[in-house]
């Protein structure tokens, strides 16, 4: 007992040691060149995959209360959301200066405000503002609503007149002014980022936080062969895509189904003609609401053959294949019995 104890706390403090190194201290991979360039689609593929991690993890959790009061969640979704990327956040870029997206990628961010040409991870400031301005302009955005409910400045909302009446329209104003300015600033690094490969994102630019491999030698290599067959497959959906229009599926299924099934049908066309053919629609299979016929023994409901008409220049009948002619009303035969 004492052994497996003192085993059991020496490997605690051997993972306590090695979350300090990671989180503080440079680590054991010091010797990767924090200068050498990263790929762009690699930063962006390691922002698309922390979304679609966000937002399986909001999956998950809003599936535990699928059984309860339809729309429990919604007046609190904003602060639940930012209370998941906060705990998200607390356990990967807090801990290890890297997303989950770029360790998945081998990439982790460096701080760039360090004169020193070795990597050094971020501070533990940075990593605040790195979250305050990654989890709070979407909280804001998801809130902006209520908020400006609560303060009188809905959009499109009538304005009081005097001294308050001002003071809406200015703050509505202003409002509006640093929305406009916060998105032109991110379009603007994002042409920078395109153009420099560094700081995908404005709240990195401003942390003072860049992605650098995590890892010596990391190459995002793809084969040929892998390149051929993408292209390959690539091409042949486009091919589909172009000919599958021209194709008339209803006409080419009758033709087979009159192959296939040509003698048998047409001993049970030949038994129930009059009353099989007259008593359902051939395109829903219901009993035919104004019956129409397009030049063949086979009733359609008007709304039917007409939507389909209009859908479809060269119509076919489903049933026999025919050429659709102009639709005609059909008289039929209704014969009541009474008690």
């Amino acid at each position: 007992m004492r052994e497996s104890s003192s085993q059991y706390i020496s490997s605690g403090l051997e993972s306590e040691v090695t979350q300090k190194k990671a989180a503080g201290s440079p680590g054991p991979e010091t010797d990767v060149d924090p200068q050498t360039p990263v790929l762009r689609i690699s930063q962006l593929d390691a922002l698309e995959l922390d979304s679609a991690l966000e937002q399986l993890l909001w999956t998950q959790f809003s599936q535990c209360f699928q059984n309860c009061r339809p729309g429990l969640l919604t007046p609190l979704e904003p602060e639940l959301r930012a209370l998941l990327q906060l705990l998200l956040w607390r356990f990967t870029l807090y801990s290890s200066s890297a997303t989950v997206g770029q360790s998945l990628l081998s990439l982790r961010y460096h701080n760039t405000l360090s004169s020193s040409p070795r990597y050094r991870p971020l501070s533990r400031r940075q990593k605040l503002v790195l979250a305050l301005l990654t989890l709070g302009p979407r909280w804001l955005q998801e809130r902006s609503h209520s908020l400006l409910l609560c303060l009188g400045l809905s959009a499109g909302g009538p304005v009081s007149e005097g001294d308050s009446g001002f003071l809406q329209q200015g703050l509505r104003s202003c409002l509006t002014l640093v929305s406009s300015i916060a998105q032109l600033a991110s379009l603007i690094n994002f042409l920078v980022f395109l153009r420099k490969g560094r700081h995908p994102v404005l709240a990195e630019r401003i942390a003072g936080a860049r992605a650098v491999f995590s890892k010596p030698n990391v190459v995002r290599d793809v084969t040929y062969q892998y390149m051929n067959r993408e292209l390959l497959w690539h091409g042949f959906a486009e091919f589909l895509i172009f000919l599958l229009p021209l194709i008339n599926t209803r006409k080419l299924k009758a033709t087979v189904s009159s192959i296939v099934f040509g003698g048998e049908s047409a001993i049970g066309e030949g038994a129930t003609e009059g009353q099989g053919v007259s008593k359902e629609c051939g395109l829903c299979g219901e009993w035919p609401t104004m019956p129409h016929t397009i030049g063949c023994r086979h009733v359609f409901c008007y709304y039917c053959i007409k939507s389909h008409s209009i859908a479809e220049a060269c119509l076919t009948c489903p049933k026999c294949g025919a050429e659709a002619g102009h639709p005609e009303p059909v008289k039929m035969e209704v014969e009541m019995i009474g008690r």
